[in-house]
């Protein structure tokens, strides 16, 4: 173990942003988002007051964050295709970005022009939220919607691989494998307290029990009784990200592929083990599974493509899209670069709460 303050000998920070211990720690935080820094230390070989000056840099950076959401099984969630006018992207995709219902966007090189992940009560509120709030927008020429049936895995099973099975092994918690269903599970009633508590969360994923309490105005003890249901109940997750060009993921890459039904729960599963994929999730539709990776570089989808062709001969990829840009992730707005800028707390759509 290394002495209290002092830093491990590791690769100078590159152009990335990222060290190698920087990656490690975003690896460990991401099988354990709230470990302890001494847990941290100790899987990392490094000691705790290094580990957390660490990660005060990469997040005061924008370079890595932890955040908190809603497991999708308890909603409806749904993927849309925006066509826009040339003259007013910009502006269109700056305002679906700033929705609190729109969870993700991403701007893209296909033949449409916005790729946008957006979260309803239930169907009905879906449809009206993109006919309407995204239809409805100036300079929005069409809109076409997928609606998510199946997760296999999603972005917060996502990892860097940065650390060994031995040094995962000593923290405390890991995230289970991700396999369910959208909108299976009704939501109980939340108390404005659960939702002050969900919002603190997703601008700070590690926030201490006491700051958690001051924020919502309950005790510490109340806290930390409220955070340990909800994750015990899987009512929300918790999940570490990083800004993924930085770190050297330069290329995002959205493939539509079709897939036999009966062969379909064991591609989506057997997708979701492999390193490069982010997200493999079961759509409406005719192409009935959206997958998307994350590579080094363009240069990088060549190989890939050729591994998926090996691996899964069920797999018709009918369409490749290749993200330019991604606005907002999970409620993150992102500049260029893919660091951290601001939060906007998700919410359903016209102020529905549950």
């Amino acid at each position: 173990m290394q002495e209290s303050g002092d830093e491990p000998a590791s690769t100078p920070e590159s152009d990335t942003g990222f060290s190698e211990l920087d990656l490690a720690l975003v690896d460990a935080l991401q099988s354990a988002p709230r470990a302890t820094w001494t847990q941290l230390g100790r899987a990392l070989d490094i000691d705790a007051t290094t580990a957390s000056r660490r990660w005060d840099r990469l997040r005061s950076q924008g370079l890595a964050w932890v955040t908190a959401y809603e497991r999708p099984h308890t909603a409806t969630v749904a993927f849309v295709e925006v066509r826009c006018t040339p003259q007013r992207f910009d502006a269109v995709s700056q305002a679906l970005a700033q929705l609190p219902w729109v969870i993700s966007v991403e701007e893209v090189a296909g033949d449409f022009d916005l790729l946008l992940a957006v979260t309803a009560a239930d169907l009905h509120s879906l449809g009206r939220a993109v006919h309407g709030a995204i239809g409805g927008l100036r300079g929005v020429r069409s809109t076409h919607t997928r609606l998510g049936l199946t997760v296999f895995s999603e972005g917060g099973d996502w990892r860097t691989h940065a650390i060994p099975s031995g040094s995962r092994a000593l923290l405390p918690e890991s995230r289970g494998a991700t396999r369910f269903t959208y909108s299976t599970h009704t939501q109980t009633r939340r108390t404005p307290h659960d939702h002050a508590l969900r919002a603190a969360l997703g601008n700070d994923g590690r926030m201490s029990y006491k700051d958690l309490g001051a924020v919502i105005g309950v005790s510490e003890y109340t806290a930390r009784r409220r955070l340990l249901r909800m994750l015990r109940d899987q009512e929300i997750t918790l999940r570490c990200d990083l800004a993924h060009p930085l770190a050297g993921y330069r290329t995002s890459v959205l493939y539509r592929a079709a897939v036999p039904h009966q062969h379909l729960e064991h591609t989506g599963a057997a997708l979701a083990r492999t390193d490069q994929v982010r997200l493999s999730i079961s759509v409406s539709g005719p192409y009935n599974l959206f997958v998307m990776a994350w590579l080094h570089d363009l240069n990088g989808i060549s190989p890939f493509e050729a591994l998926l062709a090996e691996r899964f001969p069920h797999l018709q990829v009918h369409d490749r899209t290749i993200a330019l840009h991604t606005p907002k992730r999970m409620g993150r707005l992102l500049a260029p670069d893919g660091r951290a800028l601001r939060y906007v707390p998700l919410a359903l759509p016209d102020g529905t709460q549950h």
